[in-house]
């Protein structure tokens, strides 16, 4: 007859065995569904019945999260663009989430707008070909281009991640933010201090512009619009124009000893088209005949005057443009904090189970 402590001795060590095994496995409470008990019940219907689980969390191709789904958990520090947050934010957290997303999503249009002019101008001019690479860098257009990515790129990630209240993008945004304040407020800073430097810098920009006119047509639409709002001709007088090859006396052209129609008082023939022989043989005229055709003033003095009587309104822009900026950097930084708040809170609250 066997012993009655056989068994009970059996079990009991195989309990010493298995529980420091059994110890280092946490178990969670499941819920069974009616398919899941079924063991010919195919793996195709399972995940299509847990894709249209209405428990689901996410969007239906994102199943990240469900371990019945043979995946691995979502765990605390990882972000995925295609979970939504796992929390919900208070409404006035909620007003500041989707204020900063519009805010982004505006200025992400203007920056993509930006970009899209800058690129279009240089191919437009062929500025991208091997032949005309080497002065990319002097290319006007190029500002634009880099102007227009900054911006873009930066807002983009200051829109994205206000919509998936994605910290490492609102991080990346006031970043950029950050950077861009610092960098404006320096080139005032700089562009203040050296305000009677740059007189002679302005004049040995125009008189660059004289000289290739014909060459560079972004230099030549930029010099004509000066010429014709500040109602100037050449950097420091109409005889600057000489300088050109194009139009100084010496020239066989059509154009030679004259000024580009920009200069002309009224260069509009029967004001819709312009005439662009307006200026013609100007520089071989005397000063009292040439000013009853065009204006015999440069434009350094002019744009100089200009830019003084300006000040001002120069100065408003400037801080508007700041407190923009600023705006959007307190609206993300409130809704970085909001996050963090309601994330420990989260994490402070027992489980479920």
């Amino acid at each position: 007859m066997a012993s009655g402590h056989g068994p009970a001795s059996t079990g009991e060590k195989l309990f010493l065995i298995v529980t420091p095994f059994a110890a280092r496995f946490s178990f969670k409470k499941v819920k069974v569904e009616e398919g899941e008990r079924s063991p010919l019940l195919p793996q195709t219907h399972r995940l299509g019945k847990l894709l249209s689980s209405p428990n689901l969390p996410g969007p239906l191709f994102s199943a990240a999260g469900d371990p019945d789904a043979g995946l691995p958990e979502k765990h605390p520090g990882k972000w995925d663009l295609l979970l939504p947050p796992s929390h919900s934010l208070d409404f006035c957290s909620y007003c500041i989430k989707y204020l900063t997303f519009l805010w982004n999503l505006l200025f992400s249009v203007l920056g993509l707008l930006i970009l899209a002019f800058g690129i279009w101008g240089l191919l437009a001019k062929e500025s991208l070909v091997s032949e005309r690479i080497a002065h990319l860098g002097s290319d006007p257009m190029l500002f634009f281009v880099l102007v227009g990515l900054g911006v873009s790129t930066v807002s983009l990630a200051g829109c994205m991640g206000a919509l998936y209240e994605n910290t490492c993008l609102l991080k990346f945004f006031t970043g950029g933010v950050i950077t861009f304040v610092i960098l404006e407020i320096l080139g005032g800073l700089v562009l203040y201090s050296l305000r009677h430097q740059l007189k002679g810098s302005l004049q040995n920009t125009m008189l660059g512009a004289v000289l290739r006119y014909q060459d560079d047509p972004d230099l030549r639409f930029i010099m004509d619009e000066i010429q014709m709002g500040l109602q100037c001709c050449g950097a420091e007088s109409y005889q600057d124009w000489q300088m050109n090859m194009y139009f100084n006396c010496s020239s066989p052209g059509v154009q030679a000893c004259g000024v580009p129609a920009s200069c002309c008082l009224n260069p509009l023939e029967n004001g819709t088209i312009t005439n662009s022989q307006c200026g013609f043989r100007v520089l071989g005229m005397e000063e009292f005949e040439a000013q009853n055709i065009i204006s015999l003033g440069g434009c350094v003095p002019q744009l100089s005057r200009w830019l003084h009587g300006h000040r001002g309104m120069l100065s408003i822009y400037f801080v508007f443009l700041i407190l923009v900026e600023v705006g959007g950097f307190l609206l993300a930084t409130k809704l970085l904090a909001d996050l963090a708040f309601v994330r420990a809170q989260g994490r402070r609250q027992p489980g479920p189970w």
